[in-house]
């Protein structure tokens, strides 16, 4: 089996090993590969690992031999997925791998939202707390989470997982899924719908997957529905929110904070309507990223290519 890895920085920058694909035929790592270079680097592969590449049919029809596309990722909008069944290619995912991660970084945002550590940290390495008239001193009002209400907009391992921590804290969690459900199976965690958290949280998470039904999901609408203050949270996609209107509701005021892992461009070569907005924090899509997190993923991509050439793939799409 001829294997090709088009993206592999991203996963493994050199701190993991991808040895144990090679017991599976010759396996050919690029560390990055642009969307014009991927059609000759694939044309004799029999097996594909990609991340966020575009795989169209076009790119399909150039490859005789493919008959396996891995992504190295939970989402896979990016393949076309008509196509490769039309084809015959099997498709998988790394579902589930890097939930532990995106609960901790989901609340390392909050945090920071809330205490404003790396800000204050700033502070105190530039002498402000030296020059203190007191013996302590904030820039930022801090807010504690107990007695808060968290909203969870989608109620996967993830959502289920930031519920579930957040009860510790003292809050009140509400969350919504796409398919109704009257139980949350979580002590401290009742079910409601959309509107219903966008009227009463405190603080609002987003942790469901991008569809055509939900991009932009915040909006100038939805964020009028919101009590003033709001903290929001975005460590699932960028495009579920309509960055000029979080924009602006930061600098009105209606939003008491937003932060994210994501965004709607990704990097965001252009810059970003939120750059200039005050108590913003954005990281660069590095919740998945520990190493533990890429670890599994990388021991998961190998089970999926274990699977299929056994004759039963696991993890399908």
């Amino acid at each position: 089996m001829e294997i090709v890895i088009l993206e592999g920085h991203a996963v493994n920058p050199g701190d993991l090993s991808w040895d144990a694909l090679s017991q599976f035929g010759h396996v050919t790592v690029y560390d990055n590969t642009a969307q014009d270079e991927m059609a000759a680097r694939i044309k004799n592969a029999d097996a594909v690992l990609v991340n966020k590449l575009r795989f169209s049919a076009a790119l399909m029809d150039g490859c005789e031999t493919l008959k396996y596309i891995g992504e190295l990722a939970t989402g896979y909008n990016n393949i076309d997925l008509e196509a490769a069944k039309a084809r015959g290619i099997v498709v998988t995912n790394i579902p589930a791998y890097s939930t532990p991660s995106v609960v901790q970084h989901t609340f390392a945002l909050l945090f920071e939202l809330c205490a404003h550590v790396g800000e204050h940290s700033r502070g105190v390495m530039e002498g402000k707390w030296s020059r203190a008239s007191c013996f302590c001193y904030w820039d930022y009002p801090l807010t504690e989470l107990a007695g808060k209400t968290l909203g969870v907009v989608g109620f996967g391992k993830i959502g289920q997982g930031v519920a579930g921590a957040a009860v510790p804290f003292g809050m009140k969690v509400m969350a919504c899924a796409a398919h109704p459900r009257e139980d949350s199976g979580i002590d401290g965690v009742s079910m409601a719908d959309f509107n219903e958290i966008l009227q009463k949280a405190d603080v609002i998470s987003l942790h469901c997957p991008l569809t055509p039904e939900n991009a932009e999901l915040i909006n100038v609408g939805t964020l009028e529905k919101m009590k003033p203050g709001t903290l929001l949270i975005n460590a699932a996609r960028g495009d579920l929110v309509n960055e000029w209107d979080v924009a602006e509701a930061l600098k009105t005021g209606k939003l008491g904070g937003f932060a994210a892992d994501v965004l709607s461009k990704e990097p965001p070569v252009d810059g970003s309507p939120l750059f200039d907005a005050p108590n913003c924090v954005i990281t660069p899509h590095i919740a998945w990223a520990p190493l533990e997190s890429r670890k599994r993923l990388i021991d998961i991509a190998v089970e999926n290519i274990r699977a299929y050439q056994e004759g039963h793939p696991q993890n399908r799409v």
